[in-house]
């Protein structure tokens, strides 16, 4: 398994902004995560399993998609998810740049030619999420969180964006239960920076909560 890697590229975060939170609200996160990942796991298995089977027969390719994503003080890590395009998609991606419906550095096209007949399905109900569980088990994201950045994104945020970098990167977040699919990158940008301020354990589990009301039927997932 590849481990993190620090890059110079995306660690300059901005050293006036300080997030200080008491070490009990990091060690109860911690044993949340630890918690809601495995149970997710256990319970999930056989979702993802029939989920993995649908993949393989729908369409050439592996069923898992590493991409090296940043997380917490720039280091870097290989986030997974279940693969919802095709397998050349990222040779594809130069030739649908001027389709880009996001402002900023990111990628997002609302129908992507790229994503497979079981990856339209896989997305809109966030399943292809799943296999973060296992880097939340491994201590590289949280269930709640900033979701993680692609470094070449990142070499591109302003200083008040990469603020973001403070926190662990999680699953969910303000963004994912405010209407992800109808706000700007900058407006996103705002939300991560506002949880990290006013992050505690109480808004962790109301966020977790809040987002299994809205994960089924939702669009836009990243």
């Amino acid at each position: 398994m590849q481990q993190p890697q620090r890059s110079s590229e995306v660690t300059e975060v901005d050293e006036t902004c300080e997030y200080k939170k008491s070490l009990g609200y990091f060690i109860i996160k911690r044993i949340i995560d630890v918690i809601g990942s495995l149970s997710g796991v256990i319970l999930i298995s056989p979702v993802m399993i029939i989920v993995a089977i649908w993949i393989k027969i729908d369409s050439k390719g592996p069923v898992f998609f590493a991409q090296s994503r940043v997380g917490r003080d720039g280091k870097k890590f290989m986030m997974y998810k279940f693969r919802s395009m095709c397998s050349d998609a990222e040779c594809l991606l130069g030739k649908l740049k001027k389709e880009n419906e996001m402002s900023g550095p990111m990628f997002k096209m609302k129908d992507d030619p790229r994503i497979t007949k079981v990856g339209k399905f896989v997305r809109k109900t966030s399943i292809d999420e799943l296999p973060q569980l296992f880097n939340i088990l491994k201590g590289e994201m949280s269930l709640v969180g900033p979701r993680p950045s692609l470094p070449k994104e990142v070499v591109q945020f302003t200083s008040f964006q990469k603020r973001r970098l403070v926190a662990k990167p999680g699953l969910t977040c303000y963004w994912q239960v405010r209407g992800r699919s109808d706000v700007s990158f900058e407006e996103w940008m705002e939300m991560d920076v506002e949880y990290i301020e006013e992050r505690n354990t109480w808004i962790d589990i109301t966020l977790i909560f809040k987002t299994v009301g809205v994960l089924f039927g939702d669009e836009g997932a990243r």
